[in-house]
């Protein structure tokens, strides 16, 4: 059972990487449309997706080409905003803390790389976040949720 469960946070992860790879114009920068980030939902099911969550963010910043902050303190984020999904006590919540923690936390070094307001930043990262979480993310959860049974 090990095994499954790497096996589900590496596939998690590498899906992550290709959905950045091939959606990159729209996945970086200051207004952004980050498709993998539909799968920050998925470890309100199982703490598994926490890791490939992680790596895959980690791999996906150094190929976007932004820079140490969005590969480290980028990636930081969305480990702990894996970890805060994980810990929401209803499913509906589960998009929120990636739209919060993206949009504030992002925009905190985003912001000043690219000489743009803060809120500026904080609005269009939100707006791109939740977008792609509410309308991708939570049917994705809600299918998941049907099919997948915590190991």
């Amino acid at each position: 059972m090990k095994t499954k469960r790497i096996v589900y946070s590496g596939l998690v992860a590498a899906l992550y990487v290709v959905l950045c790879t091939v959606f990159q114009p729209i996945s970086f920068r200051a207004v952004q449309f980050r498709v993998a980030e539909a799968l920050t939902v998925l470890p309100f099911l199982d703490p598994v997706f926490i890791p490939g969550i992680f790596v895959g963010a980690f791999i996906s910043n150094i190929i976007g080409g932004m820079g140490a902050w969005d590969i480290w303190l980028g990636s930081a984020l969305s480990l702990f905003a894996a970890w805060l999904t994980y810990k929401m006590p209803k499913k509906a919540l589960a998009p929120l803390p990636p739209v919060l923690v993206n949009a504030f936390g992002v925009s905190l070094y985003l912001s000043p790389l690219l000489n743009i307001n803060y809120w500026y930043s904080v609005f269009f990262i939100g707006v791109g976040e939740a977008a792609v979480v509410y309308i991708i993310g939570l049917p994705l959860l809600t299918v998941f949720s049907k099919y997948y049974k915590k190991q």
